[in-house]
């Protein structure tokens, strides 16, 4: 469990921000992930908040699935909005491409059916000038980060990807060509995705239930994580 205040969280992000501004300079590109965790009104003043810091994009500012939510944060601010990492279709992203509400893709390979419906989506992105920001945590396998990175190099629109190192037990299992240096990933030169499943090594490893955290707030109230 974790605590959370949205009004401290709200005076303490900008901050946060113009500190790493004033260490880092104008060039280091900035990103911040909401976790969907304000309401519409929040979102559009944190927004607002940030724009002297140039991010690169704002992340799930508001819950998803809640679409109409970003047409009041897109009347506030000009900060870049990037959504969709809990999509699943082509279908959840069409309308706030359309309508100029996100500028960032943030499906994954693994959620929204495999490499050709999120090729799909970033053609369709692509008419909107809307560019790709795939989602990339540790639990997106080596698979999946891998075709996505091949998506990515076939698109027009690329944005940025992100990237999750995985631990050594999953590295062991999964036997990579791609590799990460100086902030990029390289595809490597082995045939079809470049990733290898070592069956015997992941026999080694039974299954253990994991849970996400939650937050409450000071009153008790569970709150989005």
């Amino acid at each position: 469990m974790e605590d959370w205040d949205t009004r401290a969280y709200m005076r303490h992000v900008p901050a946060v921000f113009e500190a790493v501004r004033n260490e880092f300079g104008p060039e280091l590109p900035l990103l911040h992930d909401g976790h969907h965790r304000m309401t519409p009104l929040q979102a559009a003043k944190l927004g607002k908040s940030l724009e002297p810091y140039d991010l690169f994009w704002l992340e799930d500012c508001t819950p998803a699935e809640n679409q109409e939510a970003l047409k009041l944060v897109r009347q506030h601010t000009t900060t870049p909005l990037a959504i969709g990492e809990v999509f699943n279709t082509i279908w959840d992203f069409k309308d706030i491409i359309r309508d100029q509400l996100i500028d960032y893709v943030r499906g994954a390979v693994t959620h929204m059916g495999g490499v050709t419906p999120l090729k799909k989506t970033m053609e369709y992105a692509a008419l909107y000038q809307v560019k790709s920001g795939f989602h990339g945590p540790t639990d997106i396998s080596p698979v999946g980060l891998a075709a996505q990175m091949h998506v990515g190099l076939a698109i027009h629109n690329f944005g940025i990807q992100e990237y999750m190192q995985h631990g050594p037990r999953t590295n062991q299992v999964f036997r990579q060509s791609f590799t990460f240096t100086d902030g990029f990933l390289h595809p490597g030169d082995e045939p079809g995705l470049g990733v290898s499943l070592d069956v015997d090594e992941a026999g080694k490893y039974p299954y253990e239930q994991a849970y996400l955290p939650f937050n409450r707030l000071a009153d008790g109230t569970v709150h989005d994580w």
